[in-house]
């Protein structure tokens, strides 16, 4: 696996973003943001206490009614003029993504492409979700039913390292065109990437209260937005999804959260193995593994086992690491010396155990401090704490399986279900296998991008990966409460005035009856 290691320095000045944080509070304990190719500090943020989340909450909620105000299509032309920012900017958005997460360029620009695709369709079709509607009344022509939605208030957004632009700000984008507010609160480990997308959707024309950052250390200020937010969005681990939805539950206020995956990948013995190999290598090691919806466990028919290996681990053997801000690297570095400690540890976990190292298992200090190979395992074993956890790094573990009932029942064979993958030229097994999978989404012949980009469908985790939906009309609906208005005219919806009881009765079971048979009114 070659490297490269040239670098060239980035347009944005690190500092002025801080420019974007409440003015006062820049005399707060410095956290220092370290850049993941060489180790060295790329700059500072400070760690805001609980008292400036309330601050931040507080400007928030004074500012959601006069946002709110605004007409969608008002609210929406700031996020289409965002949608061109964000495009005609992405030389430096990419440059300050990549030195900040440490990923590759090629990964770093799937969210550019995330961020236009989702200002795009709620800019566009937000309102046809959202806007007010009649609905079937209790009595046809007396009944007036109308179903209303409104903002929840001010929406907290935890979001989380591994994609600093996308998590930052796509969930941003409907609680803003819903009329909400949001104090966003990003990862220590990727700050200035939020602050950046913050200034251009500043420079689009989003006042300034409407949507705030802080920055600070989650054990200190997490609380205090949870506890100060009409709703909450949180992605990350499940261990701290669960400590989140705890509080969340306390203080009786919605939240939806994706949470960690062990994603399954199904390989049928007709898969068209050029295409799938391909696939599956991009599926695996996007950002270096470090993806919730990126493919760790795969699963071969047996008729092709053997094929699919080989043709998979060579492919694995020409991936190129490196540190360039440029497209010629395929994988970039973990992003910190913990992620680096975990996948060395499950590696390590497997071999002891008597699992073979089929390509990788290496870690690459020549390349930088926290690179590590793409590794691809066999033999794994439930035992293994590679098997049911999830790594978070660039390691696959390869099994085999003989038939579709097999199959579906090892890529169901875990706690988690958030995404999966399923490689097959026979369109009609690879959707009645799909339909199977206890994910929340599942790509045929992909790996995580078909479903991921479809944005008008909803994306989201089964069992422990997650509550909730991101993408699509629930994507923008969970942060609006419904409202019910009904309206009765000419009668009442009881027995009238000097009318028996029995009378009555009798009438509205013929009537009753009646609108049972017919479509209009069932």
């Amino acid at each position: 696996m070659a490297e490269t290691t040239t670098r060239r320095q980035p347009a944005t000045e690190f500092a002025g973003l801080l420019g974007q944080l409440p003015a006062d509070t820049a005399d707060r304990e410095a956290i220092t943001v370290e850049m993941p190719y060489t180790g060295d500090e790329l700059g500072t943020v400070p760690a805001h206490t609980a008292a400036d989340v309330r601050a931040a909450t507080d400007r928030a909620a004074d500012a959601q009614e006069s946002w709110a105000d605004r007409s969608f299509d008002e609210r929406a032309a700031v996020i289409k003029r965002y949608h061109d920012l964000v495009l005609d900017d992405q030389a430096e958005l990419l440059d300050l993504v990549q030195r900040e997460s440490g990923k590759s360029r090629r990964a770093a620009y799937e969210e550019v492409l995330d961020i236009a695709i989702t200002s795009r369709y709620y800019a566009y079709h937000g309102d046809e979700h959202i806007e007010s509607r009649r609905r079937a009344g209790a009595i046809p022509f007396l009944t007036k039913t109308v179903e209303h939605h409104h903002p929840k208030g001010v929406v907290g957004i935890i979001s989380p390292w591994n994609y600093p632009l996308t998590l930052s700000v796509s969930d941003a984008i409907p609680a803003l065109l819903a009329g909400n507010t949001v104090v966003l609160k990003p990862a220590t480990e990727t700050p200035f990437t939020a602050l950046r997308a913050v200034s251009l959707l500043r420079e689009a024309g989003l006042p300034e209260e409407v949507l705030q950052v802080v920055t600070g250390r989650g054990s200190t200020i997490g609380t205090p937005l949870i506890e100060n937010s009409d709703y909450l969005m949180f992605t990350g681990s499940t261990e701290t999804g669960k400590a989140v939805a705890e509080q969340a539950g306390h203080h009786l206020i919605d939240c939806s959260m994706e949470l960690g995956g062990k994603n399954p990948l199904l390989v049928f013995d007709d898969a068209d193995l050029d295409r799938t190999v391909e696939g599956a290598v991009r599926g695996a090691f996007t950002n270096a593994g470090q993806l919730c919806i990126s493919l760790e466990r795969f699963y071969v028919q047996s008729g092709i086992r053997e094929e699919f290996e080989r043709r998979f681990v060579d492919a694995v053997e020409d991936l190129k690491l490196g540190t360039s801000l440029d497209y010629e690297p395929d994988v970039g570095s973990l992003a910190s010396a913990e992620q680096l400690e975990k996948v060395q540890s499950h590696v390590e976990d497997a071999r002891e155990r008597g699992a073979r190292v089929l390509t990788g298992g290496q870690a690459r200090p020549d390349v930088g401090p926290y690179f590590y190979e793409p590794t691809v395992l066999a033999d794994v074993t439930d035992e293994m704490s590679v098997a049911s956890e999830e790594t978070f790094g660039p390691v696959v573990s390869i099994h085999e399986f003989e038939g579709p009932r097999e199959g579906i029942a090892l890529a169901n064979d875990s706690e988690r279900g958030l995404n999966a993958s399923v490689w097959t030229e026979n369109s009609e097994l690879g959707h009645a296998v799909a339909e199977r999978i206890e994910c929340g989404t599942v790509n045929i012949n992909e790996g995580y991008v078909a479903t991921w980009a479809s944005v008008d469908a909803p994306m989201g985790g089964m069992k422990e990966s997650g509550l909730g939906r991101r993408h699509g009309r629930e994507g923008i609906m969970k942060y609006t409460d419904s409202q019910t208005v009904a309206e009765q005219r000419l009668a009442p919806i009881a027995a009238p005035s000097g009318v028996p009881d029995d009378l009555y009765t009798t009438g509205m079971t013929a009537a009753l009856r009646a609108l049972k048979r017919m479509p209009g009114f069932r």
